[in-house]
This record gives C-alpha cells, structure tokens and sequence, in this order.
C-alpha cells in the first residue's frame, strides 16, 4: 500500500520535467528554422542583384526585354549594368512612345538562332523611337545590330555585325528615320532595306565613323558629315563626292585611312578661271560661274549657293568693255575680278532669284555653322590692238632694185687674163690657118 502511494506521487514530477523538454526542443527547432528561412531570403535576395543586367530608375531587372516593359513616362531610360546576350524589341508599356538605351560602356550582343530567320539585337518598332547613348558595344553577330520600322538616334556606341549592320523600311503604311550624331559602325554592309520595304526611309548621317560599304539607290540616305572608309557608292549622297578631305590624321601621326566630310564645306574646283576675248565673251549669270567653277556643297540638303551680286556684275561690265574692244579691234588690259559664293539656309529672305543655286535640295536638315563662303577669280586676257591694215588698191612702196655688186678687184684681173688669153689663142689659130691656107694656093 505504501509503495503504490510513492510512486503516485513521484509520476507528476517527471511528468512535468519531460513537458519542459518537449517545450524547449520545440522552441529551438522553431528558432532554427527561422533563422534558416532569414538566411535563404538573403541568400536568393544577393543572388537576384548579383543577376540584374538592366536598370530604370532604383529598380534592377534580369533582363533588358523586362526593364524596357518596366519603363514610365518620367523615366524612359534603360541602363545596362552588365554584358548580355539578348535580341530585344522596343516595347514598353503603354503610352511610352520613347526609350533610351545607355550603354553604360556594356555589350549587348544578338542571341545566335543557329539560322538565318535570326533576330537583329534591337529592333524598333514603327510608331517607336528610341535613342542610344553612351559608351558600348551593340553587337549583331551573324543578325544586324537593328532593324528599324520607327525612330531611330544614335549618339555614341560601338555597332558591328558580320553582315548587314542596319534595316530599315519604309512601306505603305510606315516609314522609318534614322539620326547619326557620333559612334562607330562596323559591318560589310552598313544600311540596307528590311525584305518588305520599298525604300529606306529618311535616314541622315550627321557624323561618326563608317567601316564598311553603303549601297548604291538608297536615295533618301543624306550623308551630311562623318569619316567614311569606302567611297566607291558615296557620290549620290555627298553632292559628287564633293567636300571629302581624303587620309585624316590618327593620334599617332599615321594616315587613318578614312575620308572625312566637313559640315557646310563649299568646294570650286577651279578657283581661278581666265577668260580668253579672242574666243568670244558672254555675260555670265550665278549658275554660269558656278558652272565655270564648279563650286559646289557637300551634300547639304537645305542649303544653296548665292553668288555677291555686286561682284558679279563688277565682272560682267569688264566683259562688256572686252567685248566692245574686240568689236572695235581695241586694245584691252587684262582685268581680274574676285567674287563671293557663300551657301545660305534655302528660302532665306535675303536669296534672290537672280542668284539661282546649284545642289539645292528639299527642306531636309540645317547645319549648325551658317556663312560658310568661298572666293574664286575670274580673269580676262589682255588683247592686243591690231596693226592698221594697208588701204586696198593703193600699192606698196617698191623697193629699189639693188645695183649689181661689183666684182672685186682680185676677181675682176683673173677674168681679164682669162679672156686676154683666150683672145691671144683664137689670134694665133686665125694666123695659122691663114699660112696654112696660103701655102696650099701656092704649091697649086
């Protein structure tokens, strides 16, 4: 009885020693946990920023495709923050029309398909502008570097590809434009028509360096400036090549192979032309002297060349005068006149329609330089005056016969003795036949 009363009473304590155990293992397995699941969190937290490839704002994203669907109307700009491999499309949310891509001194590199139905790195949407901007690589591979059916402007950058480095359409229901300010571009071929466009579009290059060809027809191409490596298909765009400044200089005093084109640049190929009265004279008008010149822009567009009318009528009264002393078979002294060309915005107020252009184009682009001028020389030769013809029937003044020189004396003696001589002779056979004749009657 007394045992069964004992252990009655030792139950609830050991009871209550493994309740507390059990409470304790609990607690720390929970604590445990916990701490595991913190760690995790920070763990997957690190790993997704170590990811991030593109940027908008504060927020970072694993992919350029997404940061551009994340882009806002107060903040349209997506920055790289690290290499990728990527073919992207401008597509951001709506109501955003613009995006920026800044490079951030990244590459962006085409995803290789394996094939030839390939995805150009970028490529632009019609109705979508975007702008490229900052140090980098925009990078096609064996695609383009970008096709474009909307806006494209490229400030800086590096662009390659290993075939046509851009598209671009313009169709019956869109046209594309393209802006170049800076950059480097590098491909075999550097601007061609996407498959399905009829022309282009209007794509305007206003600087950079081009390593690489440009077809020949793409007629809405303006070239206004930049360093080109390949000429051979540049003189429909740059007004006959004119304005080019061929073998640049590198930093390290070595040609760069390169031609440059200056903004605004007015070239005459003869800067100082002569005259000739003899081969007859005509007033000249502003078209003629640039004709007789060829003075010409670089291929600016909107632009056109004004001739100093003052000047030129200065010349033309000097023609005038030569023609009248040639007329009156006058002498005339060789004059020579300097005249002004400079290029003006075209439909400029002071343009006249007596100074007509030559390489006038539609209203396209301005240049940031205005007043840009040239001089050339226009020289008319002298003419002599005429001798006075002599009056007809009147005749000349005949020249008196000259006397017969006299024969010298030495000569004049020889031809004495000669003939003395020759007389003694003819005497001496006369007397011999004489006897000889005289004795033969005899001796009859």
């Amino acid at each position: 009885m007394r045992s069964h009363e004992k252990r009655v009473n030792v139950c609830p304590r050991t009871q209550g020693k493994y309740l507390v155990s059990v409470v304790l293992t609990a607690v720390f397995a929970i604590a445990s946990l916990f701490g595991t699941l913190l760690f995790s969190a920070d763990a997957v937290a690190d790993a997704a920023e170590s990811q991030a490839v593109a940027q908008v704002g504060n927020a970072t994203y694993a992919s350029v495709q997404e940061a551009i669907g994340r882009t806002t109307l107060k903040n349209t700009t997506v920055t790289l923050l690290a290499d990728v491999t990527e073919s992207v499309t401008i597509t951001p949310p709506k109501g955003v029309r613009n995006v920026t891509f800044d490079l951030n001194g990244h590459t962006l590199q085409a995803t290789e398909s394996g094939g030839a139905a390939g995805f150009a790195t970028i490529t632009v949407p019609a109705n979508m502008q975007l702008t490229i901007v900052g140090p980098g690589t925009v990078a096609g591979g064996t695609q383009p570097a970008v096709d474009c059916r909307g806006a494209l402007r490229v400030e800086s950058g590096m662009f390659t590809s290993d075939a046509t480095l851009m598209r671009f359409a313009e169709t019956d229901e869109t046209s594309a434009q393209g802006s170049f300010s800076g950059g480097t571009f590098i491909a075999p071929m550097l601007f061609n028509l996407l498959d399905d466009a009829k022309n282009l579009g209007y794509v305007t290059v206003r600087g950079g360096e081009y390593r690489g060809m440009i077809p020949a027809g793409l007629n809405t191409l303006a070239l206004l400036s930049g360093s080109f490596s390949d000429l051979s298909n540049l003189a429909p765009y740059l007004a006959d090549s004119l304005g080019l400044i061929p073998g640049g200089t590198s930093g390290d005093g070595m040609g760069d192979g390169m031609f440059h084109v200056g903004d605004l640049a007015i070239s005459s190929k003869q800067a100082s032309v002569e005259l000739d009265p003899v081969d007859g004279l005509q007033r000249l008008s502003a078209d003629d002297l640039l004709k007789l010149t060829e003075t010409q822009l670089n291929g600016i567009a909107d632009y056109l060349l004004v001739v100093d009318s003052d000047q030129l009528q200065a010349l033309n009264d000097q023609i005038d005068s030569a023609i009248q002393a040639v007329g009156k078979r006058k002498a005339f002294e060789a004059v020579s006149q300097n005249i002004t060309i400079t290029a003006v915005r075209n439909g400029a107020d002071d343009v006249i329609d007596a100074n007509s252009s030559r390489g006038a184009g539609p209203q396209l682009r301005t240049s940031d330089h205005d007043g840009v001028s040239a001089q050339v020389a226009v020289t008319i030769k002298a003419v002599a005056e005429p001798e006075e013809p002599e009056e007809p029937g009147k005749p000349s003044n005949p020249e008196k016969p000259e006397k017969p020189e006299m024969p010298r004396s030495g000569s004049a003696v020889q031809a004495l003795a000669i003939i003395s001589l020759l007389l003694v002779i003819a005497s001496a056979i006369c007397a011999y036949a004489t006897v000889h004749l005289q004795s033969s009657r005899l001796h009859n």
